[in-house]
């Protein structure tokens, strides 16, 4: 009994060998006769968003065994190869997936070696790309409404926006990074300049009544990899920059056969000594009615402004108020005195002769009193000399001429 008991066993065992052997045989006729290899998978896989575009980044595996990796993405439809021989895990690899649409992707990324092997899939879910979509909603930065810009006395001009609220950018639909100014400096050149998260930029070359326009870029988180342009330009409200002339360099001139006051207190430096709306007598210029209308008086500004823009003319507060004069300027009165009365019909064209150029020819229509200011025509002629030829009073008095205030304005960006 002992012997047969000790043949089975060894029966048994032998059994067990033989089919251990033809189960591991006929695992590796399933492998076809190869092992099972995964190589490493990348780590800390993330991405940076992009206009039709993304950029994937990840660290790579230490596996040396690595020489690529291939990124699906489409329901393994589309796919992308990137071949890397960096395997330090410190460093950070940057794979930019290229023509994609406007749409939320999930992107697989496989480790290979160079038998083909691939590692254990790596998914990047919900990877957001940007386009023509969003670009479509975002709006260019708001200038302050209430005082868009302010002019500095040397003609700089400073334009005020509102505060980019940087405390709620991180639920924002972006973050604005820059905004593109576009403008004509007194070189008559085309400028641009950058704006980026202050409140306010001053231009130190910017012409007058010329046109300036921005656009403002934005990137729809922080780290993208493109930025998105505001798809127009706003215009900025339209910059004049007019100042007063500086009256106290105001002085008479006395031409021949210019207006006398009717007396001394009434003389044409009443009319810059700074009082504010129509004024009584004796504090207005008074003419001495010596001659019929038209008839003229003169001063100098105390220097040459090259662009005259505007005048305000206020008269006295009752009576024999211009309501039709005429406002001519010169840079230098030397040989430029008119020989003929105003009211020569010939004036004109020798006033002309002498260099003097028509600069408004002003009509009111109503009682001459209340200040209005009027745009004159030529603000391309420099002048330093003013002329008025005043035609016609509001009540019909064709002899004497009240006046309370002139006040000439220039243009301090040309």
């Amino acid at each position: 009994m002992k012997l047969i008991f000790k043949i089975a066993i060894v029966l048994i065992l032998a059994g067990s060998f033989i089919g251990c052997v033809k189960r591991d045989t006929e695992f590796k006729n399933f492998l076809n006769g190869k092992e099972l290899v995964y190589p490493g998978v990348v780590n800390n896989p993330h991405y940076e968003p992009g206009n039709l575009r993304v950029e994937l980044l990840w660290n790579p595996s230490p596996d040396p065994s690595i020489i690529k990796y291939v990124v699906f993405w489409n329901n393994h439809a589309d796919s992308l190869t990137y071949t890397s021989s960096d395997h330090n895990p410190a460093d950070t690899l940057h794979v930019i997936v290229p023509n994609l649409s406007e749409y939320s992707y999930s992107f697989i990324v496989y480790s290979y070696d160079a038998q083909g092997n691939k590692s254990i899939p790596l998914n990047i879910n919900n990877v957001k790309v940007y386009g023509p979509g969003y670009q479509s909603g975002l709006v260019n930065r708001a200038y302050k409404v209430a005082a868009p810009y302010t002019i500095s006395a040397n003609g700089n001009v400073t334009l005020n926006f509102y505060k980019i609220d940087t405390a709620g950018e991180t639920f924002s639909f972006a973050h604005n990074t820059s905004t593109t100014i576009k403008y004509t400096n007194r070189s008559g050149q085309a400028v641009e300049k950058l704006l980026y998260r202050d409140s306010s930029i001053t231009l130190t070359d910017f012409k007058g009544g010329s046109t300036l326009e921005y656009r403002s870029a934005y990137v729809p988180v922080k780290g993208a990899i493109d930025t998105f342009n505001v798809n127009n330009y706003t215009v900025f409200p339209q910059i004049f920059g007019y100042a007063a002339c500086d009256k106290s360099k105001f002085s008479k001139v006395k031409l021949p056969n210019d207006m006398n006051p009717y007396e001394g207190d009434t003389d044409i430096d009443r009319l810059w000594d700074g009082s504010v709306g129509p004024q009584g007598f004796p504090n207005i210029f008074h003419s001495d009615g010596a001659h019929q209308l038209p008839q003229t008086l003169t001063f100098d500004m105390g220097k040459i402004y090259n662009s005259l823009t505007q005048i305000e003319e206020t008269g006295r507060n009752c009576c024999h108020n211009p309501d039709d004069f005429e406002v001519w300027g010169i840079t230098d009165i030397t040989n430029a005195a008119t020989t003929l009365q105003p009211n020569d019909p010939g004036w004109t064209a020798e006033a002309i002769a002498k260099g003097w150029k028509l600069l408004k020819e002003v009509k009111r229509t109503d009682d001459g009193q209340a200040a209005l200011k009027f745009n004159l025509d030529n603000t391309a002629v420099p002048a330093r000399y003013i002329r008025i030829r005043i035609k016609h009073n509001s009540d019909g008095e064709g002899s004497y001429t009240n006046l309370s205030e002139i006040t000439m304005f220039y243009n301090v960006l040309n």
